[in-house]
């Protein structure tokens, strides 16, 4: 959190400028949209007309990054000396609150005389839950009109606001959800902040998701749940195996007629294949429902309910691929995790569903687009 405060101008420069990576599950951009990023950013020495100094420039560049430097440091001091008194204060107040006698009169100046006190905590987690929903919705809708700067600032201030929720919010489903939600802005920063260091993209997967997958063990061993809660079964786990792959088939068929993508390998030998295989199912498809299943949608169907948790999932896996700039495919893949997050739900496999989803991309990124290159319905 310390360096997206000290590096401001950086993120939000690397959205506008960067090369960005054709991502699988983040979103690729349009050829239009990359035509124009390229186009943009395609010379990197300024033009200055004869009378101006270029050495002025920089070293006002300079001073520019020193002050952006400086006050990001302050900033980051300020809150690491402020949070442990924000926090207690907070506590205090929650005590303070608790001890109030829970009188007809008290009951009636807050609202809930003849309230249901279950529902009121559920209106409660609902409302804390949409909250940070429609921010990260919103960076997405921004990401999917173009304006990559505004949406890296939407996801940079929902993440610092997901981080300090803890000060003032003393609900523990709530700070679980909160939790979860965090992963995705962060797996939204580093897909727009990573550049491309090999001319194959397929292994700019790695480095998208293996980073992202350390808060993620994190916050799973942060909840210390068992094996059965996290999904890794080996229950039924052939069947399953099996199964993903005619249904990952079907699931890959569907989204590459709604979107037409490349390939991301040059043709279909078997190491290249295998490539594609492993870095799908253990990197892309294992980290994402470690997210969005087990982490995210698990804590909403404790908070709230199955339907709810199934939409609101469904909905933020739909909207990470506002990317690719169109609405069908944000419409599919909410369809897609519609259907991944009810299979889940039935069969509490973590393997199943993270195979389920690697030969989607498999499908999607490999075989397809070899076989149905000009392929048309008519």
């Amino acid at each position: 959190m310390t360096l997206l405060i000290i590096f401001p101008a950086a993120a939000a420069t690397a959205a506008n400028n960067l090369e960005f990576s054709h991502s699988a599950e983040t979103g690729a951009f349009s050829e239009q949209a990359s035509a124009e990023v390229q186009g943009e950013a395609g010379s990197s020495i300024p033009a200055f007309t004869p009378y101006e100094n270029p050495e002025i420039v920089q070293d006002a560049g300079k001073y520019v990054d020193v002050t952006y430097m400086l006050g990001g440091i302050g900033a980051a001091v300020l809150i690491f000396f402020m949070y442990p008194r924000v926090t207690r204060k907070a506590n205090r107040l929650r005590t303070g609150f608790s001890e109030i006698p829970n009188s007809l009169r008290i009951r009636k100046i807050i609202g809930i005389e003849n309230a249901d006190l279950d529902k009121v905590q559920a209106q409660r987690i609902r409302l804390f839950t949409v909250i940070p929903v429609l921010f990260i919705a919103l960076a997405e809708l921004l990401i999917f009109s173009g304006r990559m700067g505004a949406a890296v600032w939407v996801h940079i201030g929902t993440l610092i606001a997901l981080s300090l929720s803890y000060a003032f919010i003393k609900d523990k489903e709530i700070h679980k959800i909160h939790m979860a939600l965090m992963l995705l802005p962060v797996l939204r920063l580093i897909n727009l902040s990573m550049p491309v260091f090999f001319e194959t993209t397929l292994y700019t997967f790695i480095f998208v998701y293996g980073p992202l997958a350390i808060p993620v063990v994190v916050i799973v061993m942060h909840e210390r749940s068992s094996f059965k809660e996290i999904g890794i079964t080996t229950k039924n786990f052939l069947p399953y195996m099996l199964l993903s792959v005619p249904l990952g088939f079907l699931l890959g068929l569907g989204e590459y007629l709604t979107i037409r993508t490349g390939y991301l390998i040059p043709d279909l030998a078997f190491w290249n294949l295998l490539k594609l295989t492993l870095i799908m199912v253990f990197f892309v498809g294992l980290v994402e429902e470690l997210i969005f299943r087990t982490i995210l949608q698990t804590r909403l169907e404790h908070a709230l309910s199955l339907p709810e948790a199934l939409v609101i999932t469904s909905l933020l896996f739909g909207l990470m691929h506002s990317g690719y700039g169109t609405y069908h495919e944000i419409l599919y893949t909410g369809f897609v995790g519609f259907i991944m997050g009810l299979a889940f739900y039935k069969t509490r496999s973590l393997p199943f569903v993270a195979v389920l989803h690697g030969f989607v991309n498999v499908f999607l990124f490999g075989i397809l687009p070899h076989h149905l290159i000009g392929w048309t319905w008519i």
